[in-house]
């Protein structure tokens, strides 16, 4: 079997008959498209698919792969995916580096860029979504990751296995769900990865919802939307994200968090870059306190 095949599956099993445009009678051994069925509609052989997904085809052509993709109604960045995996199941050698190389360093101007932004929360995300720069309130919102070792600074570890991660997000499944999609992607990229590989063994291991979702082959690379978070200093925010490309820079995007002028989010976002700002805490009645720390519960509060 080959990631090829194995994402053609978890790709048939998501479409419906009716959404293809298929009458569906009578009981139906698997969910979503039979092989036949996804042949039928993307104008090529049962048994050709059967190859494909079997690893035994040693060829699959740019017009046969948007054909297939066209039939499965896949999304951009979905096509780019089914693509990037027929080149390593049937093609030769792409001529980007499988393995990727070690370095993940902030350049010096992103590193300007990054402390410039003081009212907007920004990360740096290399390969692996390993986190290798922040900003001061990027840190407030998430965590200290100047305390964490290298290997924890990662986004999608921390979303998983750190409880206090876990708690910021009002919707935590949707955001792991978006977090296992993206690292799929980024398997895509370099299957052959070490540190890539021992990431995913790790998070199998330890938490049965990724080893479930992982099974699924989703993927995705959302460039925008909304984050819910529930702050222990601030409360709730509903803060809108954008994922750039750092020019120059292999593998890293720029994830900055940003809110509405005037809403109750942009308050509570400005109180928390005064609050990562000082070494005191701002109260409401303009006197300060010793902050707890920007994960410590709110006084009164239950432990999760």
């Amino acid at each position: 079997m080959t990631e090829l095949g194995d994402y053609l599956r978890a790709c048939r099993a998501k479409v419906s008959p009716e959404a293809a445009g298929i009458p569906s009678a009578g009981h139906r051994r698997v969910p979503g498209l039979r092989r036949e069925e996804l042949a039928m509609l993307a104008g090529v052989s049962a048994d050709y698919i059967v190859r494909l997904e079997q690893g035994r085809a040693r060829t699959a052509s740019p017009e046969i792969l948007r054909a297939l993709a066209q039939a499965l109604d896949l999304r951009p960045d979905e096509e780019e995916y089914l693509f990037r995996s027929a080149a390593e199941a049937t093609g030769p050698a792409a001529p980007a580096r499988k393995t990727p190389p070690e370095s993940q360093r902030v350049s010096a101007p992103t590193r300007v860029l990054l402390d410039s932004m003081t009212g907007v929360p920004a990360l740096v995300l290399g390969r692996r979504m390993d986190i290798v720069g922040w900003n001061t309130l990027g840190a407030a919102l998430f965590t200290d990751f100047d305390a964490l070792a290298p290997p924890q600074r990662n986004h999608i570890r921390l979303a998983f296995l750190d409880q206090r991660i876990r708690s910021l997000y009002r919707d935590w499944e949707t955001v792991a769900k978006e977090c296992v999609a993206y690292l799929r992607m980024d398997a895509g990229r370099y299957p052959e990865d070490p540190a890539l590989a021992r990431l995913i063994g790790e998070l199998s291991m330890k938490d049965e919802d990724f080893r479930h979702w992982w099974s699924t082959h989703r993927v995705r690379a959302q460039r925008s939307g909304r984050k819910h978070f529930l702050h222990p200093t601030v409360g709730e925010l509903s803060l809108d994200f954008q994922v750039l490309d750092v020019r120059g820079a292999q593998d890293q995007t720029l994830l900055t968090y940003t809110t509405e002028p005037n809403s109750r989010s942009a308050q509570g976002l400005a109180f928390l870059s005064a609050w990562a700002d000082s070494d005191r805490t701002p109260s409401a009645d303009g006197e300060t306190t010793e902050p707890a720390g920007p994960h410590s519960d709110p006084a009164g509060a239950e432990e999760r």
